[in-house]
Protein backbone atom coordinates (compact mmCIF):
# COMPACT_ATOMS: atom_id res chain seq x y z
CA UNK A 1 0.00 0.00 0.00
CA UNK A 2 1.55 3.29 -0.95
CA UNK A 3 2.47 5.93 1.61
CA UNK A 4 -0.46 8.30 2.51
CA UNK A 5 -0.11 12.00 0.05
CA UNK A 6 0.11 14.51 3.56
CA UNK A 7 -2.49 17.11 3.76
CA UNK A 8 -0.66 20.67 3.28
CA UNK A 9 -2.80 23.21 5.07
CA UNK A 10 -3.78 26.94 3.82
CA UNK A 11 -0.99 29.27 4.32
CA UNK A 12 -1.85 31.82 6.47
CA UNK A 13 -2.89 35.17 5.40
CA UNK A 14 -3.22 33.61 1.80
CA UNK A 15 -7.03 34.06 1.74
CA UNK A 16 -9.58 36.81 2.02
CA UNK A 17 -10.97 37.74 5.19
CA UNK A 18 -14.29 37.62 6.05
CA UNK A 19 -14.90 41.26 6.43
CA UNK A 20 -12.70 44.27 4.72
CA UNK A 21 -13.72 47.56 5.67
CA UNK A 22 -12.37 48.74 2.27
CA UNK A 23 -14.74 45.93 0.38
CA UNK A 24 -18.12 47.66 1.26
CA UNK A 25 -20.07 44.85 0.54
CA UNK A 26 -18.58 42.57 3.01
CA UNK A 27 -19.83 44.87 6.04
CA UNK A 28 -23.36 43.15 5.23
CA UNK A 29 -22.73 39.74 4.60
CA UNK A 30 -19.99 38.15 6.28
CA UNK A 31 -20.84 36.07 9.07
CA UNK A 32 -21.38 37.59 12.78
CA UNK A 33 -21.09 34.09 14.57
CA UNK A 34 -18.91 30.88 14.00
CA UNK A 35 -20.07 28.33 11.61
CA UNK A 36 -21.66 25.63 12.71
CA UNK A 37 -20.40 22.13 11.49
CA UNK A 38 -23.77 20.20 9.55
CA UNK A 39 -23.31 17.07 8.27
CA UNK A 40 -23.62 16.76 4.62
CA UNK A 41 -26.71 14.99 3.14
CA UNK A 42 -25.78 12.38 0.81
CA UNK A 43 -27.73 14.45 -2.39
CA UNK A 44 -25.48 17.41 -1.16
CA UNK A 45 -22.49 15.07 -1.64
CA UNK A 46 -23.01 13.12 -4.52
CA UNK A 47 -25.36 15.06 -6.73
CA UNK A 48 -25.92 17.07 -9.17
CA UNK A 49 -23.56 15.00 -11.26
CA UNK A 50 -21.83 17.78 -13.23
CA UNK A 51 -21.67 16.05 -16.18
CA UNK A 52 -21.19 17.29 -20.18
CA UNK A 53 -23.75 15.65 -21.40
CA UNK A 54 -25.95 17.42 -18.87
CA UNK A 55 -24.14 20.50 -19.49
CA UNK A 56 -23.42 21.74 -22.02
CA UNK A 57 -19.51 23.07 -22.62
CA UNK A 58 -19.68 26.63 -24.31
CA UNK A 59 -16.43 27.56 -24.48
CA UNK A 60 -16.21 30.03 -27.32
CA UNK A 61 -17.74 33.02 -25.68
CA UNK A 62 -16.06 35.48 -29.01
CA UNK A 63 -18.84 34.58 -30.91
CA UNK A 64 -22.60 34.01 -30.83
CA UNK A 65 -24.76 32.63 -33.19
CA UNK A 66 -22.00 33.07 -35.82
CA UNK A 67 -21.25 36.35 -34.82
CA UNK A 68 -18.26 37.94 -33.29
CA UNK A 69 -18.56 39.74 -30.57
CA UNK A 70 -16.78 43.33 -30.35
CA UNK A 71 -13.33 43.58 -28.12
CA UNK A 72 -9.88 41.67 -28.17
CA UNK A 73 -10.20 38.29 -28.54
CA UNK A 74 -8.17 35.92 -26.07
CA UNK A 75 -7.85 32.36 -25.40
CA UNK A 76 -7.50 31.56 -21.72
CA UNK A 77 -6.32 28.00 -20.11
CA UNK A 78 -4.60 26.44 -17.30
CA UNK A 79 -4.67 23.76 -15.28
CA UNK A 80 -6.47 22.75 -11.75
CA UNK A 81 -4.73 21.02 -9.67
CA UNK A 82 -5.15 19.58 -5.75
CA UNK A 83 -1.86 21.00 -3.17
CA UNK A 84 0.02 17.86 -4.42
CA UNK A 85 -0.32 18.98 -7.79
CA UNK A 86 -2.48 16.40 -8.38
CA UNK A 87 -4.74 16.54 -11.94
CA UNK A 88 -8.55 17.45 -10.60
CA UNK A 89 -10.03 16.06 -13.52
CA UNK A 90 -13.88 16.07 -15.01
CA UNK A 91 -14.31 19.65 -12.86
CA UNK A 92 -17.17 21.91 -14.31
CA UNK A 93 -15.69 25.31 -14.94
CA UNK A 94 -17.87 28.31 -15.49
CA UNK A 95 -16.75 31.33 -15.69
CA UNK A 96 -18.41 34.92 -16.29
CA UNK A 97 -17.69 38.29 -17.28
CA UNK A 98 -17.99 41.65 -18.23
CA UNK A 99 -18.09 43.08 -22.29
CA UNK A 100 -14.93 44.97 -23.98
CA UNK A 101 -16.92 48.20 -22.40
CA UNK A 102 -17.14 46.53 -19.56
CA UNK A 103 -20.84 45.78 -18.93
CA UNK A 104 -22.04 42.50 -18.12
CA UNK A 105 -25.12 40.67 -19.89
CA UNK A 106 -27.79 41.40 -16.47
CA UNK A 107 -30.63 43.43 -15.78
CA UNK A 108 -29.36 44.50 -12.64
CA UNK A 109 -26.18 46.29 -14.44
CA UNK A 110 -26.64 49.87 -14.55
CA UNK A 111 -23.83 51.18 -15.88
CA UNK A 112 -24.25 53.16 -19.07
CA UNK A 113 -21.69 50.97 -21.11
CA UNK A 114 -22.90 49.50 -24.17
CA UNK A 115 -24.18 46.27 -24.10
CA UNK A 116 -23.04 43.93 -26.98
CA UNK A 117 -25.77 41.80 -28.63
CA UNK A 118 -23.29 38.88 -29.78
CA UNK A 119 -21.58 38.39 -26.18
CA UNK A 120 -23.30 37.08 -23.85
CA UNK A 121 -20.36 36.55 -21.23
CA UNK A 122 -20.75 33.46 -19.89
CA UNK A 123 -19.19 30.07 -20.97
CA UNK A 124 -18.74 26.82 -19.34
CA UNK A 125 -15.81 24.14 -19.31
CA UNK A 126 -14.69 20.98 -18.23
CA UNK A 127 -11.09 19.52 -17.36
CA UNK A 128 -9.13 16.97 -19.24
CA UNK A 129 -7.96 13.75 -17.59
CA UNK A 130 -4.75 16.03 -17.14
CA UNK A 131 -6.86 18.54 -15.22
CA UNK A 132 -6.48 21.03 -18.20
CA UNK A 133 -9.18 23.66 -19.27
CA UNK A 134 -9.35 26.31 -22.00
CA UNK A 135 -11.84 28.80 -23.59
CA UNK A 136 -11.79 31.53 -25.92
CA UNK A 137 -13.32 35.39 -24.85
CA UNK A 138 -12.72 38.75 -25.13
CA UNK A 139 -10.84 40.77 -22.83
CA UNK A 140 -12.84 42.80 -20.40
CA UNK A 141 -12.99 46.22 -19.87
CA UNK A 142 -13.36 47.98 -16.11
CA UNK A 143 -15.96 49.23 -15.02
CA UNK A 144 -17.07 51.79 -11.90
CA UNK A 145 -17.88 50.31 -8.68
CA UNK A 146 -18.70 51.99 -5.49
CA UNK A 147 -15.97 51.35 -3.56
CA UNK A 148 -12.93 53.21 -2.27
CA UNK A 149 -10.22 54.71 -4.64
CA UNK A 150 -10.12 55.57 -8.45
CA UNK A 151 -14.46 53.68 -8.32
CA UNK A 152 -12.97 51.27 -11.26
CA UNK A 153 -12.84 47.27 -11.08
CA UNK A 154 -10.04 45.65 -12.91
CA UNK A 155 -9.90 43.84 -16.05
CA UNK A 156 -11.42 40.72 -14.68
CA UNK A 157 -12.65 37.48 -15.46
CA UNK A 158 -15.22 35.50 -12.47
CA UNK A 159 -14.18 31.27 -12.12
CA UNK A 160 -16.70 29.01 -10.24
CA UNK A 161 -15.30 25.44 -9.77
CA UNK A 162 -17.88 22.29 -9.09
CA UNK A 163 -16.95 19.28 -7.67
CA UNK A 164 -18.94 16.08 -6.93
CA UNK A 165 -21.83 17.84 -5.60
CA UNK A 166 -24.00 20.73 -5.11
CA UNK A 167 -22.58 21.80 -2.06
CA UNK A 168 -19.22 21.50 -3.39
CA UNK A 169 -18.23 24.71 -5.24
CA UNK A 170 -15.38 27.21 -5.06
CA UNK A 171 -15.37 31.12 -6.53
CA UNK A 172 -12.53 33.01 -7.72
CA UNK A 173 -10.85 35.87 -10.08
CA UNK A 174 -8.61 36.17 -12.78
CA UNK A 175 -6.60 39.35 -13.31
CA UNK A 176 -4.92 40.54 -16.45
CA UNK A 177 -0.97 41.11 -15.69
CA UNK A 178 -0.29 45.18 -15.76
CA UNK A 179 -3.50 46.30 -14.66
CA UNK A 180 -2.98 49.68 -13.49
CA UNK A 181 -6.02 49.44 -11.50
CA UNK A 182 -5.02 46.40 -9.49
CA UNK A 183 -3.02 48.44 -6.81
CA UNK A 184 -6.51 50.05 -6.03
CA UNK A 185 -9.30 47.47 -6.30
CA UNK A 186 -10.62 46.48 -2.52
CA UNK A 187 -11.02 42.85 -3.80
CA UNK A 188 -7.44 42.07 -5.16
CA UNK A 189 -5.77 43.82 -2.63
CA UNK A 190 -7.93 42.00 0.21
CA UNK A 191 -7.42 38.53 -1.14
CA UNK A 192 -4.65 37.34 0.94
CA UNK A 193 -1.10 38.31 1.06
CA UNK A 194 1.29 39.57 -1.96
CA UNK A 195 2.52 35.89 -3.28
CA UNK A 196 -1.66 35.06 -2.98
CA UNK A 197 -2.79 37.78 -4.71
CA UNK A 198 0.31 37.48 -7.82
CA UNK A 199 -1.59 34.07 -7.98
CA UNK A 200 -4.55 35.59 -9.38
CA UNK A 201 -2.73 37.28 -11.80
CA UNK A 202 -3.10 35.61 -15.54
CA UNK A 203 0.01 35.24 -17.23
CA UNK A 204 0.69 36.28 -20.86
CA UNK A 205 1.88 33.26 -22.92
CA UNK A 206 2.60 33.74 -26.16
CA UNK A 207 2.68 29.91 -26.68
CA UNK A 208 -1.22 29.97 -26.08
CA UNK A 209 -1.89 32.49 -28.07
CA UNK A 210 -2.80 32.53 -32.22
CA UNK A 211 -0.83 35.17 -34.51
CA UNK A 212 -3.54 37.16 -35.60
CA UNK A 213 -6.47 36.10 -34.03
CA UNK A 214 -5.99 36.05 -30.21
CA UNK A 215 -3.67 37.02 -26.82
CA UNK A 216 -3.10 33.80 -24.75
CA UNK A 217 -3.25 33.72 -21.26
CA UNK A 218 -2.23 30.68 -18.62
CA UNK A 219 -4.12 30.66 -15.62
CA UNK A 220 -3.59 27.35 -12.98
CA UNK A 221 -6.04 27.02 -10.22
CA UNK A 222 -4.49 25.22 -6.98
CA UNK A 223 -8.00 24.45 -4.85
CA UNK A 224 -6.18 23.96 -1.61
CA UNK A 225 -2.61 23.68 0.51
CA UNK A 226 0.17 26.58 1.00
CA UNK A 227 -0.23 27.58 -2.32
CA UNK A 228 -3.87 27.30 -2.89
CA UNK A 229 -5.79 30.26 -5.14
CA UNK A 230 -7.28 32.94 -3.00
CA UNK A 231 -11.43 32.19 -3.20
CA UNK A 232 -14.03 34.14 -2.68
CA UNK A 233 -15.35 33.30 1.18
CA UNK A 234 -17.84 36.37 1.44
Amino acid sequence: MADPVPFLPVAAGSQPPLDQPSYISTRRRHPDAAPLRIPATLTEASAPRFEPRWYAPQADLSITEGKAALGERIIVTGRVTDENGRAVSNAMVEVWQANAAGRYAHARDAHDAPLDPNFSGRGRIFTDADGRYAFVSIRPGAYPWRNPGPGWRPMHIHFGLHGAGAAQRLITQMYFPGDPLLAFDAIFQGSGDEDARQRLVAALDPAVGRDDWALGYRFDIVLRGRAATPFETA
